[in-house]
């Protein structure tokens, strides 16, 4: 298994490359750049003086240079001193800021999928082995309301319409996990359970189906015809055989996951680095871009490995070499 490991990772280096270079090469393609943001805040008269300032700008943050010398300069902080860069318009380290702004997101990511699970598993299981009765429809009718409904419009809603009613909205100030955890959870609930919507839809169909096929196995009625209790043949032994395909589902389902997260962070104002992403990008902070950018691909590609690396634990003949 650890040379397994040793040639994923090695694998991730081009896709890390290759993300940075996409990166790099998309944000100026965006109509204007930093140098024009930076020159449009400054009260200038004259041309000449527009021209001469925004030259100076280019040379003092390296932006004079060609694009792929940039790129190649970029790695060399990376790789040589662990430097993202500094922000143009926000000032400090790129580092800084994503440290910062990473436990939001990472709260808000863990517990959607904490969520997703705990909500779509006892249902997925009651669906299979309760098939075609009336809750068997009406779970499978959630599922399909869950996939089908944008979570951004549910946030949205979620955000106007009780202030509009009852003059309640969920709270904007930010509270630390380590300060005050209630306060905290009840803060990051209601966005991770949104941001969590599709994934609950999805695990549910799939479990459900997994679940059917595993259930009409010959071990299954063996099971059942030596007098286990039912609780013991579907957790025990239907429910681990099911779980490989949901968990690889689980697996892609966290790029989603982090997507949402630009959205969700958006709507309910949460300091993150979804909205630190969308932040950036408004005012072209080259640096902070790519910065978030590597950081989002690296925590997919660790996630990924780690569900690749979970079926080994779910079957035993799956051996890794």
């Amino acid at each position: 298994m650890r040379t397994y490991i040793v040639r994923r990772l090695l694998l991730a280096i081009p896709t890390l490359l290759l993300v940075v270079a996409l990166t790099t090469v998309a944000i100026r393609l965006i109509p204007g750049d930093a140098i024009d943001v930076l020159v449009g805040q400054m009260d200038l008269s004259g041309k000449e003086n527009r021209e001469e300032l925004r030259a100076q700008l280019e040379a003092s943050l390296g932006l004079d240079a060609p694009i792929h010398v940039q790129y190649l300069r970029w790695w060399r902080d990376l790789l040589l001193h662990g430097d993202l860069g500094e922000s143009i318009f926000i000032g400090g380290e790129v580092r800084d800021h994503i440290f910062q702004r990473l436990p939001v997101t990472a709260e808000v990511g863990i517990l959607a999928i904490i969520i997703a699970l705990l909500i779509s598993f006892p249902i997925a299981i009651y669906s299979a082995i309760r098939q075609d009765t009336v809750g068997d429809y009406i779970a499978r009718s959630v599922a399909i309301l869950l996939i089908s409904v944008p979570s951004f419009w549910v946030g949205i809603m979620v955000v106007v319409f009780p202030s509009v009613w009852w003059g309640w909205s969920p709270p904007i100030i930010n509270i630390s996990l380590w300060d005050d955890p209630i306060g905290n959870l009840k803060m990051y609930i209601l966005p991770a359970a949104i941001l969590g919507m599709a994934i609950n839809g999805v695990n549910m169909r799939l479990t459900r189906t997994m679940m059917l096929e595993v259930v009409r196995e010959d071990y299954i009625r063996t099971a059942y015809s030596k007098g286990l209790n039912e609780r013991i043949v579907v957790i025990r032994h239907a429910l681990k055989n099911a779980l490989i395909p949901v968990i690889t589902v689980i697996g892609l389902n966290v790029p989603v996951v982090v997507g949402g997260s630009v959205i969700i962070e958006q709507i309910f104002g949460l300091p993150g680095m979804g909205r630190l992403a969308v932040e950036a990008a408004f005012i072209r902070d080259y640096p902070l871009i790519v910065g978030v950018t590597l950081v989002f691909s690296v925590f997919v590609l660790i996630i990924i490995l780690l569900t690749d690396l979970s079926y080994a634990l779910l079957d035993p003949r799956i051996r890794y070499r």
